[in-house]
Order: C-alpha cells, then structure tokens, then sequence
C-alpha cells in the first residue's frame, strides 16, 4: 500500500471483531509508530498494552464516564450520548487497548506541547501502520473524569501522565467516507 492510499484508508473504527490480535503484530506496530519525530529526540512516548483482563479492568474504568457524558446532552444532543455510552461500555469490542503516556515536563526552557505534539506524530505513524497492515484503530482522549483510575490500571508511573488511549483489533464496520475541509491553507507572498 503507497502512503497515500494509507493516508485515505485511515478511518476510526469504533466497531471490532472478536479476532484477538498477535502480541508480535502490536510490538510491530509499535516499532513503526516509534519512527516518529520528537522534540529533541526526546522519544517521549510510552506504550502500555492492555488485552485480556487488564483490557477488562480499562473497560470498567473507562466504562464511567458515560455518567458524566450528561453534561454534554446540550451541546451534542441525546442520540449522541446514547451512541457514546454504547460504544464507551465495551471500547466497540476492540481486543487491545493502548495507553499513551508521556513525562511531565517541568523544565521552563522546554514546554509540554512540545512533548503533546511529538506523541500525536507518533499516534499518527501509530494509525497509518494499522490502516496500512488492515486492522482498525481509534485514537481516544483521557477521560479527564477517570484519568487518575485510568493511569493506576495502565500502570503509569510517577512523573508521566497518560495522554492517549488508542483501541485496535479487526475492524468490523464499513469506514463513514467524510469530506475534509480544503480550505486549510493561506498563501502568503
């Protein structure tokens, strides 16, 4: 597959097969996601794997915060929280799950953006490596509501903090095909 067909292939997949996924194609992956650039090779990105019951006990974390998706009826109207708790009660039985951590950075000559913005071009060498491979992927954010619970089953340590859940298995939907906005870019001359 050339690059720009992985590139369009890419979609997030919210509906996975049962299909268990190989321990050897994750590590896989993940050795390819890690090409990435980083901020002064800082290579900042943690992986931390969760399948089988460790993937359960996420579950039943990340479970809650359709509790607290009632804040947002308002905004995003009722159909959509009751398609979000749905898919949050079992992660669109998606057989991995993977959090992303990062270090804390308290240096004042390097900002934590810097950190946020080399992982998101690891998420994205992460997703084109799936789309490119045939599997499904969604990246997620940290439900702020249950982060602390969230990192203490993922095992974050101290001095990092989890800034990405990605779920991955056999996709088992057709991908939505969506418009992207083209007016993206200024010319300045």
């Amino acid at each position: 597959m050339e690059l720009k067909d992985a590139l369009r292939a890419r979609h997030s997949v919210r509906v996975f097969k049962k299909d268990q996924i190989d321990e050897s194609v994750v590590n896989e992956i993940i050795e390819n996601a890690i090409m990435a650039p980083s901020t002064f090779d800082l290579q900042p990105w943690h992986f931390h794997v969760a399948s089988g019951a460790a993937r359960d006990d996420v579950i039943s974390i990340i479970s809650q915060t359709t509790q607290y998706l009632q804040e947002y009826v308002e905004k995003i109207g009722p159909e959509a929280v009751d398609s979000a708790a749905r898919f949050y009660a079992d992660l669109g039985g998606a057989p991995v799950v993977i959090g992303i951590s990062a270090p804390i950075i308290e240096d004042p000559l390097l900002d934590q953006s810097n950190i946020w913005l080399s992982i998101g071009a690891c998420i994205e060498n992460f997703l084109l490596i799936v789309a490119e491979s045939g599997l499904g992927a969604c990246n997620l954010t940290v439900p702020r509501w249950v982060s602390h619970d969230l990192s203490r089953v993922f095992r974050v340590p101290e001095g990092r903090e989890l800034v990405s859940i990605m779920i991955l298995g056999v996709p088992d939907e057709e991908p939505v095909d969506h418009s992207h906005n083209t007016e993206v870019t200024t010319w300045l001359r």
